[in-house]
C-alpha cells in the first residue's frame, strides 16, 4: 500500500465530555507533555454533555478545517470504554489526523470534509506504559499517548494499526429542497442561547429564491411526532424581531438556524438536537 502524505505540525487539540471539576484533562495533557515537551496543546472543548457522541462528531466538525493541516485532534466522548469497540486514527482529506473511540465521532468530519484513510489502533505501544490494567481511562492511557507520538512524529500514522474499512456512523439525515419547502435536521445547539442550528444550507434559499424578509411554517418533530409549528420571519439579525420573538436566520456555518432574540428557544419549547430531531421549513 502506499504510504499516506500527512505532515504533523507538533500540535495537539483536546475535546472531551470530561468538564473541568477534576484532573482528568490535565492528566491528558502531562501524557502528551511526557512524550514530547515541544507539542502544543490546546482545547476545542471539555463541555460535550455526558455520553453524547453526537455533539462530539458535530462539535469536532464545527471547529477543524479552521485549524491548519496537520493539527492532531483527541476526541473522547467514550460512553463504551473498556468495552469491544475499537480505537481510530483518522486521515482526514484535509490533512487532520483523529484519535478516537469508533463509536461515531466522525460522523459529520466524514459527510463534510471526507476521510483519506482509517486505521485501527492496536497493542501495547500505543498505550501508556504501565496503563494495561487500567479500563475506563483511555483518553489518558491510549488517545493522549497516541496522539502525542503521532504529533510528535515518534510514529507514523501507518504504524499506529491496519487500515479499517467499516466504521461507525451516526444515522444522519440529509437536507432536502423541493420547491419552495426545505427539509433537514437540528443538528446542533448554540448552547449558551438554546438557537437551534439545522443542516439546512443557505445555498438552498439562493436556489429557491427566498428573500430575507419572507416567512416561513416552521414545522419541528422528534420520532415522527410533531413539537413545534409556528410562522416565523427570516431575518438577517435578531434585533429585526421584538425581544422574546422567535426568527429564522442564517448561522455562522452558513447554515439555517431558529433563535429567540434575547431568549432560549430550545429551552422555551423542549427541543432537542440530534438522531430523530427534524425540522421543515415551508415559505409562506
Amino acid at each position: 500500500m502506499t504510504e499516506t502524505t500527512w505532515t504533523s505540525r507538533r500540535c495537539m487539540v483536546f475535546m472531551s465530555d470530561f468538564g473541568r471539576v477534576d484532573g482528568a484533562v490535565s492528566a491528558m495533557y502531562a501524557v502528551a507533555d511526557a512524550v514530547s515537551p515541544e507539542i502544543r496543546l490546546y482545547d476545542l472543548t471539555h463541555e460535550i454533555p455526558q455520553f453524547d457522541i453526537w455533539s462530539a462528531s458535530y462539535r469536532l466538525m464545527q471547529a477543524m478545517t479552521y485549524w491548519a493541516p496537520g493539527t492532531v485532534f483527541v476526541c473522547v466522548v467514550d460512553p463504551g470504554v473498556g468495552s469491544s469497540r475499537k480505537s481510530i486514527a483518522v486521515l482526514t482529506d484535509s490533512g487532520h489526523l483523529i484519535v478516537t473511540p469508533d463509536n461515531g465521532t466522525i460522523t459529520h468530519i466524514a459527510r463534510t470534509v471526507g476521510i483519506t484513510e482509517i486505521r485501527e489502533i492496536e497493542g501495547d505501544k500505543n498505550r501508556l506504559k504501565g496503563s494495561q490494567k487500567s479500563y475506563t481511562f483511555q483518553g489518558r492511557d491510549v488517545y493522549a499517548y497516541t496522539g502525542a507520538l503521532l504529533a510528535s512524529g515518534k510514529e507514523s500514522f501507518e504504524d499506529v494499526g491496519p487500515v479499517l474499512e467499516n466504521y461507525v456512523k451516526l444515522d444522519v439525515i440529509a437536507p432536502e429542497i423541493h420547491g419552495k419547502k426545505l427539509f433537514g435536521a437540528i443538528d446542533i445547539l448554540d448552547t449558551r442561547y438554546g438557537s437551534l442550528w439545522t443542516n439546512i444550507p443557505e445555498s438552498f434559499l439562493e436556489e429557491a429564491g427566498i428573500p430575507v424578509g419572507s416567512r416561513f411554517r416552521v414545522t419541528i418533530s422528534h420520532e415522527g411526532l410533531t413539537v413545534y409549528g409556528y410562522e416565523l420571519a427570516y431575518c438577517k439579525s435578531f434585533s429585526e424581531v421584538a425581544k422574546g420573538e422567535s426568527l429564522v436566520y442564517v448561522n455562522s456555518l452558513l447554515n439555517l438556524a431558529v433563535a429567540v432574540n434575547k431568549g432560549d428557544f430550545a429551552s422555551l419549547y423542549r427541543i432537542g438536537t440530534g438522531e430523530g430531531w427534524k425540522i421543515a421549513f415551508e415559505l409562506i
